[in-house]
């Protein structure tokens, strides 16, 4: 399944669309306004789905807790590495291989690829491609996807410069 992850344009906070390969939305993303990263997903009828919860002073270790239908699934914690981005995914036991600073990456479970990643240029806003294998994973994927951009994002904003 192809999955188009495109953030809204001029949104305040971390708000995402998620289109299929035919163009239909088949979830909403809205972040929540706090000291934290949070982040909900809603299916197309509304319904909240899934939700990414960071944990709060773990720098410099980000940490998301992960839940599907309000229950507690597991975490996503960058590890702390100072030449490449890796994260360990503590559910579904799978892992990331390939560039995470430049967005072309694959998720697998050690003998098999879950799901490809790439950053695309969509009319201003960052989008990704997700191709996910078995459509019982699209939602374990996004979520890690989102978590991943949250990380991302937030140390793309840091001059590190200022610390010197």
């Amino acid at each position: 399944m192809k999955l188009l992850i495109k953030q809204k344009l001029f949104s305040w906070l971390d708000s995402f669309d998620i289109f299929d390969e035919d163009g239909n939305t088949v979830y909403t993303v809205k972040g929540e306004d706090d000291f934290h990263i949070c982040l909900h997903i809603y299916d197309t009828s509304g319904q909240e789905v899934g939700t990414i919860v960071e944990r709060f002073l773990h720098f410099p270790e980000f940490e998301f807790d992960v839940y599907v239908n309000s229950a507690y699934v597991g975490r996503i914690k960058r590890e702390p590495t100072l030449f490449r981005t890796k994260f360990d995914i503590d559910y579904n036991g799978w892992g990331t291989k390939g560039n995470l600073l430049r967005w072309e990456y694959t998720v697998s479970d050690g003998n098999r690829e879950i799901a490809a990643v790439s950053k695309e240029k969509w009319k201003n806003t960052d989008a990704y491609a997700v191709n996910v294998h078995n459509k019982s994973d699209v939602l374990s994927i996004i979520m890690l996807v989102l978590a991943i951009d949250a990380d991302q994002r937030f140390r793309a904003s840091i001059d590190f410069t200022d610390f010197i």
